[in-house]
């Protein structure tokens, strides 16, 4: 649709998650009319993010070092490893302040469909952690989606052989939320998961 290298932005903008073509039309005018020494930041950035960004050796989080700063943390209870998909789910994790144990990090989630199965996941690697046997307690995080419930299924198969309380994470209503507008399974897991308000 237009030319050259103004084609090849829009492209490449495109072809990152989220970003329709729309979108990707939208930042691609909207770098060309920025100024030049933000520009620059920006792709400097990107490229320092993929020369020195890894992930950790232990939980496959990012980090700019061997382990990452949660591994690092000699406060965390290392009897406790909760499984997400992505590294942006430890931060959502830690946003609330409520968990002090370890992660890992699967690096996404069981997909027939987009053809991701348990051998393209760490999978072994959680295995080769559990099987230390300072763990105690897996509690399963993966989305509540149906790729993360086939995740969490296979987990939960998995490791219940080790000997290991293996938990879910609850699902059900959102803070705020009003009944009428839950879906059915939503509204089911809340009825599951109910808790006594008994002090």
């Amino acid at each position: 649709m237009y030319e050259g290298v103004v084609q090849d932005l829009i492209d490449e903008l495109g072809r990152l998650p989220g970003v329709g073509p729309k979108s990707a039309q939208r930042i691609a005018f909207h770098l060309l009319s920025a100024d030049a020494a933000d520009v620059r930041r920006l792709a400097e950035v990107l490229t320092e993010v993929k020369s020195r960004v890894r992930f950790c050796e232990v939980c496959g989080n990012v980090s700019q070092e061997q382990l990452c700063r949660v591994c690092r943390d000699p406060r965390r209870d290392p009897s406790v490893i909760c499984v997400v998909e992505e590294s942006k789910d430890v931060v959502a994790i830690e946003r609330t302040r409520e968990f002090r144990g370890r992660y890992h990090v699967l690096g996404g989630a069981i997909s027939p469909m987009e053809g991701v199965g348990p051998d393209d996941l760490r999978m072994r690697e959680l295995l080769a952690r559990l099987s230390s046997g300072e763990v105690t307690e897996t509690i399963i995080a993966t989305d509540p989606n149906l790729e993360g419930e086939a995740t969490a299924t296979y987990l939960a198969r998995l490791l219940r052989p080790m000997g290991l309380k293996v938990t879910r994470l609850a699902s059900g209503l959102p803070v705020g939320g009003d009944l009428e507008y839950a879906d059915e399974v939503t509204l089911g897991r809340a009825f599951a998961g109910r808790r006594s308000l008994d002090g």
